[in-house]
């Protein structure tokens, strides 16, 4: 049990202070009591640790600072404290927006793929091992600048919304893509797929299709660079903003640095898109598979091309055999039909000359009727189409039909007649003769 002695003086009152002259009493102040007090609870271990050990306060308070330092290294034995830059150990904590926060906690080894878990066990041992009490005890300075850079760096990496507006403006987390001669020396899916995964990191679609190797299928291939062409990216710059004014009275500036800050993010966003978009195009173009699948379908399109052409050939020749016994056989049939054409010449010249005297006759009934014009004498387009029409109407009939029509028009002086004969024969071959119309 501790003997504890407290004196707690009465403070003296000031010279003409307000109740001085109308100040009355009103009762007396009771003897002060001598107790003891007890320390229970983690108070009586510490007491207790203290006076076995011999220590003060301060010393006390820096080996147990050093104990739970090193029980929290015993903990985490995966998790190894990065080497502090002593230039970033000078910060000033108004300069925090400009920090790498995961600088500060010393977990640049993760940056966005760090757990909440870490993020709380890094905070825990940076707290532990900067407390600017600590560092009094040890004997430096109470100054805590870099203290509230580390409580500033959890601050933000432990709220989700704003950890992603910093994740978003990272550039120590960015990979530079390789350069033409990095990737023919053959490490294109080593070196590519580090800036896809870090790409990656800003699509709202999960999980990000990996880059794969020389042996993905051209399907898988073709699905990675569509997914990159058509990426949908949560990227913002909201981190960056200029900042807005608080004061209620200054709206016209506030609106001013809002509508700024939005021009900036859109900028911003616009160029990360077409960076983007060119950086997929040379990982496009350096990717040996789709030479490899180019080369694969322009072969099949020459296989096929190779058996088209085979197949014409061979269709060609069974053409050209049809054709060889087709012209055996017609000129057999012409040797047999000889001896009736002798025959029957006379009988063709006399249908030859009734023909010729049929097309007499219907084109002279052309003539006759005006070649079908109403009143006057016919233009010479008019006459021009109506031979024409004629013409057609009589190669399409055969001698039979010609002489039919010629006995129709024979010795027939109506024009109007004469035109409906036309007209009818016209319709019934389906010629549509604009003359007639």
């Amino acid at each position: 049990m501790a003997n504890v002695e407290i004196n707690l003086p009465l403070p003296v009152l000031p010279e003409g202070w307000a109740g001085e002259k109308d100040f009355k009493p009103t009762g007396s102040i009771s003897k002060t009591n001598d107790r003891k007090i007890e320390p229970v609870g983690p108070h009586f271990l510490a007491y207790a640790r203290r006076v076995r050990h011999k220590r003060t306060f301060s010393e006390d308070e820096r080996i147990q600072a050093q104990a739970n330092v090193k029980s929290v290294e015993e903990e985490d034995p995966d998790d190894i404290d990065e080497p502090e830059d002593p230039q970033m150990l000078l910060r000033e904590a108004k300069d925090w927006k400009s920090q790498d926060h995961y600088a500060i906690l010393g977990i640049t080894r993760y940056r966005w793929k760090a757990t909440p878990e870490q993020i709380k066990r890094a905070h825990r041992r940076k707290v532990l091992k900067h407390h600017p009490d600590k560092r009094a005890a040890a004997g430096g300075t109470e100054d805590d600048q870099f203290f509230k850079c580390i409580q500033k760096a959890h601050e933000v990496l432990s709220d989700p919304v704003r950890r992603r507006q910093f994740d978003s403006v990272d550039e120590a987390a960015e990979v530079d893509p390789p350069s033409k001669k990095q990737t023919q020396q053959g490490n294109f899916y080593k070196l590519w797929s580090k800036v896809f995964e870090a790409e990656g990191r800003f699509s709202t679609k999960q999980p990000v299709p990996k880059l794969g190797n020389a042996k993905s299928t051209k399907e898988e291939v073709e699905h990675f660079y569509n997914f990159w062409y058509n990426f949908d990216s949560w990227r913002s710059f909201e981190y960056l903003d200029e900042d807005v004014p608080d004061d209620g009275e200054s709206r016209d500036q506030k609106r001013h640095v809002e509508r700024k800050n939005n021009a900036a993010r859109k900028k911003k966003k616009t160029e990360d898109t077409a960076r983007l978009r060119h950086l997929v195009d040379d990982a496009l173009a350096l990717d040996e598979r789709i030479k490899l699948f180019r080369q694969a379908e322009h072969a099949e399109k020459n296989k096929r091309r190779f058996a088209k052409e085979a197949e014409q050939k061979r269709l060609a020749e069974e053409a050209a055999k049809a054709k060889e016994e087709e012209a055996r056989l017609a000129k057999e049939a012409e040797e047999a039909e000889k001896a009736q054409k002798a025959e029957g010449k006379k009988a063709k010249e006399a249908a030859k000359n009734a023909a010729k005297k049929n097309k007499r006759v219907v084109r002279g009934a052309v003539k006759d009727a005006n070649y079908f014009h109403a009143a006057g004498d016919a233009p010479a387009s008019q006459v021009e189409a109506a031979l024409n029409d004629v013409d057609a109407i009589i190669a399409k009939i055969d001698n039979t039909e010609l002489a039919t029509l010629a006995g129709k028009l024979n010795n027939e002086k109506d024009a109007g007649k004469i035109k409906d004969i036309f007209k009818t024969e016209d319709e019934r071959l389906g010629l549509g003769s604009k003359s007639l119309a």
